[in-house]
């Protein structure tokens, strides 16, 4: 898969550092995949969710939101946002326009 906007997780890895390994771990996992569709991501992330055109995978234990657009036939995954819980539960990000 080819990710867009790496950078975004290396800003959130900053910001909360417990987050860093496990978005690098993510990130490796979902650069060397070529999912098909939203079954085969869950055999890699069971409680990743399907949510319109978007897909949420939980991070670091649940403590945050890892919001991206996965264009299965492009084997494209643009990262739209990363959230903590809280921000999550806000719901703003459903007001992106790849929702």
């Amino acid at each position: 898969m080819r990710i867009i906007k790496r950078v975004t997780l290396r800003q959130f890895g900053e910001k909360h550092p417990d987050a860093q390994q496990t978005l690098q771990l993510w990130y490796t996992r979902a650069k060397h995949a070529s999912w098909k569709n939203i079954s085969e991501v869950r055999m890699i992330y069971p409680a990743a969710d399907k949510v319109s055109r978007l897909t949420v995978f939980n991070i670091g234990g649940n403590k945050y939101r890892l919001i991206v657009r996965i264009e299965y036939e492009r084997q494209t995954i643009y990262i739209r946002h990363i959230l903590t819980h809280k921000d999550y539960s806000k719901g703003f990000w459903k007001n992106d326009d790849w929702y």
